[in-house]
């Protein structure tokens, strides 16, 4: 249990992600649709309270804005899962509802993540954006995957590495960490950090780092269907103060049983 102990405090020390505006606040943990099956997720997340002042003219404000995509994935092998978020979309104050982008993705993973003590894997991700959204229209995310599962608890990292294809330099580290705990097979209660480290060639000052914490329920309500929410806090200036996260997830073809307790 020391060295467990030990583990959590340095993770927690390297990892967190969050960015002024996002589609997607999610810690991926390896988990893929087995082969065949089709699943949907609907990604949503609202800024009460955050940064008031756009990335550069013309862009998405954070504060008071509404942000979310749906997420088609298909299992192609036990091993890699396809998925693409179409449409990226938004709402603000300011520019009202708008279409930001697309993104098709490719998810490998060690197969039965889920029951595996250590795991691992990547999602490499491509994203087509409009100007609201970002100004690069071409983005990419890279996202190792690194996780234990420790009888009632579970550990994931994902040192997210993003590129507007800038150059080697502008490479930004932007990790994520969840550590959560399986109350039952239907209930896991979870705390997850995001944050924005900047470009390894420049790290930001950390005051200018976006870090942010959340606190996540992650319920299975049966029939397929699981439900994820979860309310974050920002840690310093840089990052949004309030933000609520919703996701929704249901294989869309195979069996589904009710889930046991």
């Amino acid at each position: 249990m020391r060295r467990i102990g030990i583990l959590l405090l340095v993770l927690t020390g390297i990892c967190g992600r969050a960015a002024a505006q996002t589609d997607e606040i999610q810690v991926y943990d390896g988990g893929l649709a087995p082969a065949g099956v089709f699943n949907l997720t609907l990604h949503t997340n609202y800024v009460q309270s955050g940064i008031t002042e756009p990335a550069y003219p013309g862009a998405v404000t954070a504060d008071g804005s509404l942000n979310g995509v749906p997420e088609w994935a298909l299992g192609v092998t036990r091993w890699m899962e396809l998925g693409l978020y179409l449409p990226v979309y938004s709402y603000d104050q300011h520019l009202g509802w708008g279409i930001d982008g697309w993104k098709p993705r490719a998810l490998f993973a060690v197969p039965n993540a889920d029951s595996r003590r250590f795991f691992y894997g990547a999602n490499f991700e491509f994203s087509v954006n409009q100007k609201r959204w970002d100004e690069h229209r071409y983005t990419s995310e890279v996202r190792p995957i690194i996780g234990w599962h420790l009888t009632s608890f579970d550990i994931v990292v994902n040192p997210i590495v993003d590129t507007a294809y800038d150059g080697f330099k502008n490479l930004d580290f932007a990790p994520s960490l969840r550590v959560a705990y399986k109350q039952s097979t239907r209930l896991t209660l979870a705390a997850e950090e995001y944050a924005d480290y900047g470009p390894f060639s420049n790290m930001y000052s950390p005051h200018e780092q976006s870090h942010q914490l959340f606190g996540v329920v992650d319920y299975g309500l049966g029939w397929g269907m699981d439900l994820e929410a979860g309310v974050g806090f920002g840690l310093t200036d840089a990052s949004d103060n309030t933000t609520f996260k919703l996701i929704l997830s249901r294989d869309l073809n195979g069996h589904h049983g009710d889930v046991k307790n």
